[in-house]
């Protein structure tokens, strides 16, 4: 059965955004809920799969990335899920995002050189599945969340 997130699964989420270090009854207290329901939210959304992971994203990361580029991925089948998991695991990418359009992924990327962008885009074109991409290079942002 293909469960979908309510409104107070949405709010944990955006807060657990906000800081994924945030206690549980910390959690508890900003949504008016027991600590009881946090950890069993929290826990059936990981469950289910749509918690993917907790990660830490350092300024030093956000900053040392004078290289940054969106590919956007083909994926043959249903090797997604696949191919995902792949991505998770390069030190390359910052985000990746699934879409309804032309490309099924959108991968946000960011290196200290052109070359070790190339080096990763190499890498990623050889995953099983990935039937085509195209990458653009971030030229200046002019507003960031």
């Amino acid at each position: 059965m293909d469960m979908k997130m309510d409104k107070t699964d949405e709010r944990l989420v955006a807060a657990l955004r906000h800081d994924a270090r945030a206690s549980l009854s910390d959690l508890a207290l900003q949504l008016n809920l027991s600590r009881t329901t946090v950890r069993a939210r929290i826990e059936r959304l990981v469950q289910r799969g749509d918690i993917l992971g907790f990660s830490v994203v350092l300024k030093e990361d956000v900053l040392n990335d004078p290289v940054r580029g969106l590919m956007m991925i083909e994926i043959e089948g249903r090797g997604a899920a696949r191919v995902t998991r792949q991505l998770q695991g390069l030190k390359e990418v910052r985000a990746i995002h699934s879409t309804n359009g032309r490309w099924d992924l959108i991968v946000e990327l960011g290196t200290e050189t052109l070359e070790d962008l190339d080096t990763a885009l190499a890498k990623i074109r050889m995953f099983e599945g990935v039937q085509a991409s195209e990458t653009s290079l971030l030229l200046s942002t002019k507003k960031s969340t």
